[in-house]
C-alpha cells in the first residue's frame, strides 16, 4: 500500500473544500438537560445490581406443567448432558407439550445443536409433538454447522417430505450460516435442495386450490362452498401454508381464517394465530392485529417468534408488544431486548420513554441489567443530547461491575458530534486511553462519523489522516462514512476521486451499496465516463455491475458510442459482455423512440445477439 500517497490525496482533498470553517474545534454551549435519576425512573432498580447468576430460576419439587413454567426444563437441558437421566428428570416435570414451549426451548438451545436435537426427538418421540414450520427452521439453523452435516440433511428431508415449505429468506439465512463454517459445498446442495422444493407440492395440492380459490374473488358464500368441496386437512402446516400464502391479501387471509374456525370448528393455536398475527403486521392492518393478539391470549395462546413479527412493527407497537409477551409465561430473553433497545435507537430522535418501558418491563421479569442493556439505554440517551443522564448510566454500568468500552464511549463520541460539541468529542475521545480503553478503527470511524454527521468534513478528514499515521488499515464502514461526507458538502468529484484512490490504493472492498450510492450520484450529474470507471472497479471486485441508472441515461441522451463503452465496461476478466446486457441497452434505446440508434447498435452486436428472441420481437425480419 502506498501510505503516503493516500495521505497527500486526503490533504489535497480537505485543502479543496470550499468550507468557511475555521479550523481548529471550537466549543459550542449546549443547553443544560434535565437531569433525572434512573433511581426513580425504574421502581426496580434493586435488581439491576443483581448477578446474572441470581436469575436463574431454581427447580421446584412440585411437579409443573412445561406450558406454564418453561424455566425448569430449561435449566434441567441446559445444566446436563442428555442421558437416561435427563429424561427421567423431565418426566417428573409432567410437562404439557405445546408450540410455545418447544419454541422457547429450542430458542434458549441454538448455541448447542446437540442438545437441541436431543431435545427435538424427546418431544417428538417421547411425548408425541408433531413440529410445525417454526420447530423445524430453528432446529436446522442450530444444526447449520460443521459436525452436524448429517443430521442438518435429515430434518431437511424430513420437513421436505411433511411439506413443509420455506421460504426464500430462511433458505438466505441457512446459506450464510453455513458459509460461515466454511461449508461451501453443503451451501450450494442447500440452494439447489430449495430450488427442487415445490411451494405446493405433493400432499399440499390442496392448499394450492384453497388459496386459488379465496383470491379469485370477494369473499363470499359461494367462496366457502368451494372452499367446503376442497375438504382440505386442517393441520398446523396447512392453514400455515393458506395464510401466509394469502399475505398480500391480509383481509383475505382474516375471513379465511375466522371461516375455519366458525364454519369448520377449528379452534386455532399459536401456529396459525402467529401465522395471521404476522401477516395483518405485515401490511399495518394495527387494530386487526391487536385484536386478534388478545384473543390468542384469552385462548391460552403466545406468539411464538418476536423477532419475526416486530419487524413488521413501528416502534410504539414494538414495544407495546415486547411488554405484551413479557406478561405472557414465555419471556423475552436479552438478546430481544438488545436488539429492540438497538431498534429504537436508530431513529434520528429516540423516544427515551419508550427505552424506559423497554428496560422497566424487562427488569420487573426478575432481569439484571447486562452490559449490552446498559448500553442499550446509553446510545438512546447521547444520541438525543442527554448528557448527564447517560454519564449517569455509566455510573450506574461500572457500579454493577461493568467496564466501559469502545462501544460505551463511541456512542457518547458520536453524540457529542451530533449537537455540534465537537471539541467535548474530541476531549473524550482523547481521554479513552487513559481509562484503559484504546480506540480501535470502529471508534475512529464513529468519531469521523460525528463529524460528518456535524456538518465538519475538512475536521473528519483530518481525524482520517491521524487514523492512517497510528497506522489503521482504512476498511469499507469509514470508506462510506467519508464518501456520503464529501456527497453532503455537493462534493461529487472529491467523493468519486477520494473512492478511487482507495480502492487502488489501499486495497479496500467498498460495500456494493456504496459504489451503487456512488454511480447514481455521478449518473445524475451527468459524469459518465466517471461512472464507467465506478463500474469497472465493481467487476474487478466481483460485485454484480450496477448499470442501470447508466442505461437510462445513455438511452435518452447518450449515444451510440457511449453503449459500446458501456459494454466495454460490463466485459469482465477478458469474458465479452453478455447477450441480456446487449438486449438490455439495445431495448433502452428502442423504449426512448431512439429506433436508429438501437439499429445500429444491433447491427453492430454479435450474431448470437441478433438472434435473440427479444431481439426478433422488436425488429421483426429485420
Amino acid at each position: 500500500m502506498n501510505r503516503a500517497k493516500l495521505i497527500r490525496l486526503s490533504i489535497r482533498l480537505a485543502n479543496s473544500l470550499s468550507s468557511t470553517q475555521q479550523p481548529g474545534f471550537h466549543l459550542h454551549r449546549f443547553n443544560q438537560v434535565t437531569h433525572f435519576s434512573y433511581l426513580t425512573q425504574f421502581q426496580n432498580y434493586s435488581l439491576f445490581r443483581k448477578p446474572v447468576s441470581n436469575l436463574i430460576f431454581p427447580i421446584s419439587h412440585q411437579k409443573l406443567c412445561l406450558s406454564s413454567n418453561p424455566e425448569s426444563l430449561i435449566q434441567i437441558t441446559q445444566s446436563n448432558d442428555w442421558s437416561d437421566e435427563t429424561e427421567k428428570e423431565l418426566e417428573n416435570l409432567n410437562p404439557k407439550v405445546t408450540h410455545e414451549s418447544v419454541v422457547y426451548v429450542l430458542n434458549k438451545l441454538n448455541a448447542n445443536p446437540q442438545k437441541s436435537l436431543d431435545f427435538f426427538k424427546w418431544v417428538c418421540n417421547e411425548k408425541g409433538f408433531d413440529p410445525s414450520y417454526l420447530p423445524y427452521t430453528l432446529l436446522l439453523k442450530s444444526l447449520a454447522c460443521k459436525d452436524f452435516v448429517e443430521e442438518f440433511w435429515g430434518i431437511a428431508s424430513e420437513m421436505e417430505e411433511k411439506g413443509i415449505y420455506f421460504d426464500k429468506q430462511f433458505c438466505v439465512t441457512i446459506n450464510l450460516l453455513l458459509k460461515k463454517d466454511n461449508l461451501d459445498k453443503t451451501a450450494q446442495e442447500w440452494e439447489k435442495f430449495y430450488k427442487s422444493m415445490n411451494k405446493f407440492g405433493g400432499r399440499n395440492d390442496v392448499a394450492k386450490d384453497a388459496v386459488e380459490v379465496i383470491l379469485e374473488s370477494d369473499w363470499s358464500e359461494e367462496v366457502e362452498s368451494k372452499l367446503k368441496k376442497i375438504d382440505f386437512p386442517l393441520s398446523d402446516n396447512v392453514l400455515f401454508l393458506i395464510i401466509w400464502s394469502l399475505r398480500d391479501e391480509p383481509l383475505k387471509a382474516l375471513k379465511f381464517f375466522n371461516w375455519v374456525s366458525d364454519y369448520r370448528n377449528h379452534e386455532h393455536n399459536s401456529v396459525t394465530f402467529s401465522g395471521i398475527a404476522r401477516v395483518l403486521a405485515r401490511r399495518g392492518l394495527m387494530g386487526e392485529f391487536w385484536e386478534v393478539v388478545t384473543r390468542m391470549r384469552s385462548q391460552g395462546c403466545e406468539i411464538d417468534s418476536y423477532a419475526k413479527m416486530s419487524r413488521f412493527l413501528n416502534n410504539e407497537d414494538a414495544v407495546k408488544l415486547f411488554e405484551f409477551m413479557m406478561d405472557g409465561p414465555y419471556k423475552l430473553s436479552e438478546q430481544e431486548c438488545v436488539w429492540l433497545l438497538k431498534d429504537l435507537a436508530h431513529d434520528p430522535d429516540p423516544n427515551i420513554d419508550f427505552v424506559n418501558r423497554v428496560v422497566n418491563k424487562y427488569v420487573e421479569a426478575g432481569n439484571s441489567l447486562t452490559k449490552a442493556v446498559f448500553d442499550g439505554i446509553h446510545r438512546s440517551l447521547c444520541k438525543v443530547g442527554r448528557f448527564d443522564e447517560a454519564k449517569k448510566i455509566v455510573e450506574d454500568m461500572r457500579n454493577a461491575g461493568y467496564k466501559p468500552d469502545n462501544i460505551t464511549y463511541s456512542q457518547e463520541v458520536f453524540g457529542l458530534c451530533k449537537v455540534r460539541r465537537f471539541e467535548n468529542a474530541r476531549l473524550l475521545f482523547d481521554t479513552m486511553e487513559s481509562e484503559g480503553c484504546v480506540p480501535d478503527l470502529k471508534t475512529w470511524t464513529i468519531l469521523i462519523q460525528g463529524y460528518c454527521a456535524g456538518d465538519r468534513l475538512d475536521q473528519a478528514l483530518s481525524c482520517f489522516l491521524e487514523m492512517l499515521e497510528k497506522k489503521y488499515e482504512p476498511d469499507a464502514d469509514v470508506l462510506e462514512v467519508l464518501l456520503k461526507g464529501f456527497l453532503a458538502h455537493n462534493k461529487l468529484f472529491g467523493a468519486f476521486k477520494f473512492l478511487v484512490e482507495m480502492v487502488n490504493k489501499t486495497g479496500v472492498k467498498p460495500w456494493q451499496a456504496t459504489y451503487k450510492l456512488m454511480i447514481d450520484k455521478l449518473m445524475e450529474d451527468g459524469k459518465l465516463g466517471e461512472a464507467f470507471s465506478v463500474l469497472r472497479l465493481m467487476n474487478e471486485q466481483g460485485y454484480p455491475p450496477y448499470a442501470k441508472p447508466i442505461v437510462e441515461y445513455i438511452s435518452k441522451s447518450g449515444t451510440v458510442e457511449d453503449a459500446k463503452k458501456l459494454l466495454g465496461a460490463l466485459s469482465m476478466k477478458k469474458h465479452p459482455p453478455s447477450n441480456a446486457a446487449y438486449v438490455n441497452v439495445i431495448s433502452a434505446f428502442f423504449g426512448e423512440g431512439r429506433f436508429t440508434e438501437a439499429k445500429d447498435l444491433l447491427y453492430g452486436s454479435p450474431h448470437r445477439v441478433r438472434n435473440q428472441k427479444k431481439m426478433k420481437q422488436l425488429f421483426g425480419s429485420e
